[in-house]
C-alpha cells in the first residue's frame, strides 16, 4: 500500500512555516534538509539560496506533513506557496502503474529520474490540475 504525504512549497519561507506550526500545532520535525546540504548530484542552489529547506517532514499529531521551499517555480509562476501530494510507492513498478494513469493529458513538471535519496521520482500535474510526486525505493 503506497504512503501519501501532503506536501507544501514555499518560496523561501519554509522555516518561518515549521516555525509557525510547531507553536501552533506542536508540530514535530522528523527530518530537515537545506538545500546546502542536498546532494550536489540532486541538485544545485545559489549562495543565497542554501538555507533554504530543500526537504523536510513533520508530524501534526498522527498526520506526516512534507514541506519545502521551491525556489525553481515548477508549480506555477513562482509567486505564490502550492499543495501538491507526495505518494510513496514500494516497487519501481506499482509507482510506473500510476505514472502510466496520470500521465495520460497531464503535464511533466519534473521528468522521471532516479536521485542520490530514491530509485524512481517525478512530478506531474493531471489533466484536472492536481500535483502529484510520485516516488519509490527511498532512502530515507
Amino acid at each position: 500500500m503506497p504512503k501519501f504525504t501532503p506536501c507544501i512549497s514555499f518560496r523561501g519561507q519554509c522555516s518561518q512555516a515549521i516555525e509557525l506550526y510547531k507553536e501552533a500545532f506542536g508540530a514535530k520535525v522528523r527530518e530537515l534538509v537545506r538545500y546546502g546540504e542536498a546532494d550536489p548530484k540532486d541538485f544545485q542552489c545559489k549562495d543565497e539560496e542554501k538555507d533554504f529547506v530543500f526537504y523536510s517532514e513533520i508530524m501534526i499529531g498522527r498526520n506526516r506533513f512534507s514541506l519545502g521551499d521551491d525556489s525553481l517555480g515548477i508549480y506555477d509562476d513562482g509567486k505564490s506557496n502550492k499543495i501538491s501530494f507526495l505518494i510513496e510507492f514500494e516497487s519501481d513498478d506499482a509507482l510506473n502503474v500510476a505514472y502510466k494513469a496520470l500521465s495520460d493529458g497531464a503535464t511533466i513538471l519534473t521528468p522521471m529520474s532516479s536521485t542520490t535519496y530514491c530509485t524512481a521520482y517525478v512530478v506531474l500535474e493531471d489533466k484536472f490540475g492536481i500535483s502529484w510526486q510520485l516516488m519509490s525505493g527511498y532512502a530515507g
